[in-house]
């Protein structure tokens, strides 16, 4: 079987709930990314994105989101348990063991960006003018990126290796 080539994402959050900060500081710089509650986004998760893809760790909901740093998928999709635990802040009464209905990849940090892009960066960027999140109304929390778009933030972001060694 031939070799699955890496994808990249961008997944979104705000730093006040989970930031890179928490992640590098989690158990091993590993966590769950759990607690999607997006149809669109949960797909993703449960069918595309698998270990090993890239991912960009894009702080929202501040008052100059950007993007931070980078992180490694390390697992693939699998349900997402806080949906199913009455205690959890994600809990939906409709997801069980038979209908997990959410899921959850495991992500890496790998690196802190160097120099964080904000949306005008981004903007002014011939290689990222299009990305996703500079949609109008695209609120997705996980949505693709392309290679270019990946090497462009790699590089921008003043890190070395086009490919960040992870």
């Amino acid at each position: 079987m031939a070799k699955r080539k890496r994808k990249y994402w961008l997944m979104k959050t705000e730093p006040s709930c989970f930031s890179i900060d928490d992640l590098k500081a989690a158990p091993g710089g590993v966590t769950a990314w759990d607690g999607v509650r997006n149809y669109q986004a949960r797909n993703l998760l449960r069918d595309e994105i698998q270990a090993g893809d890239g991912v960009l760790f894009y702080h929202s909901g501040i008052k100059e989101p950007a993007i931070v740093g980078i992180a490694e998928v390390v697992a693939p999709g699998s349900p997402d348990e806080t949906a199913m635990d009455p205690h959890a802040e994600h809990y939906d009464p409709k997801a069980g063991p038979d209908n997990p209905i959410w899921y959850k990849v495991d992500v890496a940090f790998r690196a802190d960006l160097i120099k964080p892009l904000t949306r005008d960066i981004l903007r002014r960027h011939p290689d990222l003018a299009d990305m996703a999140v500079l949609r109008k109304g695209n609120r997705l929390s996980v949505q693709p990126v392309t290679k270019k778009q990946w090497r462009a933030v790699i590089k921008a972001g003043g890190l070395r290796d086009p490919l960040v060694p992870i």
